[in-house]
């Protein structure tokens, strides 16, 4: 089965808004990494912990994604449901975008309309970490990205805010993005392995980067894709390897910011550049996403995992999407 097939299978399985069909070949690597094939909890049984666990990769076009070898991300769609027509923001570059997914509200509101960060209005609309520490400060929140903006803001407070109870920022261009993905892989394992994390995020810069050096969408491109892809595995395994899981109920996100042009360029409103995916795996994941969706609708969805209805001061403009159970449920 060629890579489109299978993607695609999927996401116009969740258009026609139809349970879809399971991923036949991938049950065996779904059994593997340890989830259900949305199994829901017995009603008798004990009420697991919630964790979510966000993974965003850089500028991720979703067509070229269901081309390329993806094993782990194949298993997460064969245990969740999963779109490839999200709408990120306008423009469709990194800085708003980001900032609308992690905040779950538009760029008119965060204040973010490029990559300059000039006026942003976090502490107005913070990210959906900062906001779980301001309701349920007892959870335990961390954050890992190799592009300095999203931690660290010259001064200023930058997307990921100053509560977050874990952080580590590392430096793509100084240490090479695959490098910096690497290690930042490494740092989430060992908090996913050896601490108790309730909500994680993991940001994955090299695909953007390598589209933007060859100026394609070609084999470098695909090539970071697949890399990008063996660092969800990596992730996907220590949440499997906690001694805990058994007691736990986690929400596996995966998404990307912005599309590309075929010169790997973005920034533009084409469909190529600002058209994304959410992926939405784990226990609690429906087999469909229904309706539209939008960037603004990740971080919704990860509070709404965590049992976070937001009150209506918080502004947001996301929805959840892609769960089996209401927020709170």
């Amino acid at each position: 089965m060629s890579g489109q097939s299978k993607w695609s299978e999927k996401a116009n399985a969740a258009q026609r808004a139809r349970p879809g069909a399971l991923l036949k070949g991938l049950v065996g690597l779904v059994i593997a990494l340890g989830f259900g094939c949305g199994t829901s909890q017995s009603d008798s049984a004990p009420a697991r912990r919630a964790k979510v666990l966000l993974i965003g990769i850089d500028g991720v076009r979703p067509d070229v994604l269901a081309e390329v070898q993806t094993p782990n991300l194949d298993a997460l769609i064969a245990a969740g449901a999963y779109t490839a027509g999200t709408t990120t923001t306008t423009p469709s570059v990194s800085g708003p975008a980001w900032s609308s997914m992690l905040t779950g509200v538009w760029p008119e509101k965060h204040g973010v309309l490029s990559n300059d960060f000039t006026a942003p209005r976090y502490d107005e609309y913070p990210d959906f970490l900062s906001h779980l520490e301001d309701v349920r400060s007892e959870l335990t929140t961390v954050a890992v990205a190799d592009w300095l903006p999203i931690m660290e803001l010259d001064g200023r407070r930058a997307l990921v805010g100053p509560s977050i109870d874990v952080r580590e920022a590392l430096d793509g261009y100084e240490l090479g993005w695959a490098e910096a993905d690497r290690r930042g892989v490494d740092f989430a394992v060992s908090q996913l392995q050896g601490a108790d994390p309730d909500a994680t995020f993991v940001y994955l810069g090299n695909p953007d980067e390598a589209s933007h050096e060859a100026g394609s969408i070609g084999e470098e491109y695909r090539e970071a894709i697949a890399m990008a892809d063996a660092e969800v595995g990596r992730l996907v395994r220590a949440v499997q390897g906690r001694g805990t899981l058994e007691s736990e109920d986690w929400l596996i996100l995966v998404s990307t910011d912005h599309g590309r042009r075929a010169d790997g360029g973005h920034g533009g409103d084409s469909p190529e550049e600002m058209t994304g995916f959410i992926l939405v795996s784990g226990p609690s994941a429906d087999d469909v996403i229904e309706g539209p969706t939008y960037i603004v609708d990740v971080a919704v969805t990860a509070l709404a995992h965590l049992g976070i209805d937001p009150p209506a001061a918080w502004g947001l403009d996301g929805r959840a999407v892609g769960l089996r159970r209401s927020p709170g449920g």
